[in-house]
């Protein structure tokens, strides 16, 4: 797969359907991969007319592993969204993010509103004190720190998922699939702490959220634990004509293969 550069930063990336369409570009959340898109995914986007890029943020997947003192933030993950466009030959594209996803995704159209057609925000929040925290359960399950063997990680994971996953949704045997395609191709313990970390030195995007002028869709789950709903709400009352949908019975529940 193609790796697109941002100063020390390598980024892997893949593609899907034709340069000719509209881009969007998939962003993970905290500790995951470009698999969290799976090819389907990305195919039903392919469907309906897009191209589409799913990339490994820095720290994750196969992309490039940080020192333990190199102390970047959003905007610089933001920054590694643009490298990919600009490797990638794609002018501008709709932004699209999960969890942490989503707040790169912000970051992204604060910070580079040429590069950005769209914003999706999925279950996310604005960095605002008090807005879109999690359940002391979830904070608890967020900040674990990694386990010693890629079995015990796996099986840490599935503990934490259930978490903030609609039991009614959640299927274990998926989820493993899931975990164990995730460790197979990288396991990068450590690289979750350290964006975690970037989220917490980034503080609030309110003011540049409210300064936007591109078309934004914030998409929440009704019932989600690890990032409350009024981090989405919150997000679409600032963006300027932005539409938002909350959904019902959904957590802090995504596609997985």
């Amino acid at each position: 797969m193609p790796r697109a550069i941002n100063a020390h930063i390598e980024l892997e990336y893949e593609t899907f359907g034709s340069l000719d369409d509209p881009t969007v570009i998939c962003i993970p959340g905290l500790g995951n991969q470009l698999l969290l898109f799976s090819e389907e995914f990305c195919g039903a986007f392919v469907d309906r007319g897009f191209h589409v890029i799913r990339m490994d943020n820095r720290d994750a997947g196969l992309s490039t592993l940080t020192a333990s003192d190199d102390e970047y933030t959003l905007d610089e993950m933001a920054d590694d969204v643009v490298a990919v466009l600009d490797h990638a030959g794609v002018d501008d594209a709709v932004v699209l993010g999960m969890s942490l996803g989503g707040m790169v995704a912000q970051a992204t159209a604060i910070r580079h509103p040429g590069r950005t057609r769209a914003m999706v925000s999925v279950g996310s929040t604005t960095g605002e004190p008090g807005v879109g925290s999690p359940t002391p359960e979830a904070l608890e399950g967020l900040t674990r720190p990694p386990a010693p063997t890629i079995a015990e990680q796996i099986a840490s994971d599935l503990e934490v998922r259930r978490i903030w996953s609609n039991p009614e949704w959640f299927d274990e045997d998926r989820m493993r699939a899931y975990f164990t395609a995730l460790y197979e191709r990288s396991w990068v313990p450590g690289g979750a702490e350290r964006q975690f970390d970037a989220v917490m030195r980034s503080g609030s995007r309110a003011e540049g959220l409210a300064a936007l002028e591109v078309p934004a869709l914030v998409v929440h789950g009704e019932t989600d634990t690890l990032i409350h709903p009024d981090g989405g709400r919150r997000t679409a009352e600032l963006v300027v004509g932005a539409e938002y949908l909350e959904i019902e019975g959904m957590s802090h529940d995504f596609v997985y293969q």
